[in-house]
């Protein structure tokens, strides 16, 4: 048994996202970030941790793919060429698309607001723009990134994909990248996510 600390409406998501595709049982127990119940299993505040086997991981990232490694599913192995590309898109996804999303989001809601920097957004903007047509560029044959075989950075795109909507950012209305995250959107365990996401507004 796993157990999620964190809210659906946080980075949370992508570890709720990752255990409803494995269907792995979960305990979900709801801290926001800064809270009192995070900061005692992460310093720096942030949401998710996971607790498992007795020991605490953080950041979601590391913990999707910890799980994918665990359970053998929705990865390559470590140290063969299809992991390293595999680990390409995940960090291309936390660089550029996330980084975006999540500098946006800092001068929009959680810096001090006498240091955020409204019009940093723009070229938050554009950063993401470029990023979505790098992928789109790199998207391939398949259905997926890595080809046939769903794999942890869709997960990362389809939750940034999500982050995006929400933020208002443009996301493209038809084409090859349109088909791609509409594809993420309705695997089941997307599905059970979302209405996890519902239940905690």
């Amino acid at each position: 048994m796993y157990t999620v600390i964190g809210t659906p409406r946080s980075r949370a998501n992508r570890v709720i996202w990752i255990l409803e595709e494995l269907g792995e049982p979960y305990d979900l127990v709801p801290a926001l970030p800064q809270s009192e119940e995070i900061r005692a299993l992460n310093p720096a505040g942030k949401v998710p941790a996971l607790l498992v086997d007795g020991a605490v991981l953080t950041d979601s990232v590391a913990i999707v793919q910890f799980l994918a490694d665990r359970h053998g599913r929705f990865t390559f192995p470590a140290g063969t060429i299809e992991r390293a590309r595999q680990d390409s898109f995940t960090q291309f996804c936390v660089d550029e698309i996330e980084g975006a999303l999540w500098t946006a989001a800092k001068n929009s809601l959680f810096h001090p607001e006498e240091i955020r920097v409204p019009a940093i957004k723009d070229v938050c903007r554009m950063e993401f723009d470029t990023a979505l047509k790098t992928l789109e560029a790199r998207l391939g044959e398949g259905p997926y990134v890595m080809g046939a075989e769903f794999t942890v950075p869709d997960l990362l795109f389809g939750q940034c994909a999500g982050w995006a909507a929400a933020a208002k950012f443009d996301l493209p209305k038809e084409g090859a990248l349109h088909a791609y995250f509409k594809r993420l959107r309705e695997r089941p365990a997307y599905r059970a996510l979302m209405q996890k996401v519902a239940e905690a507004a």
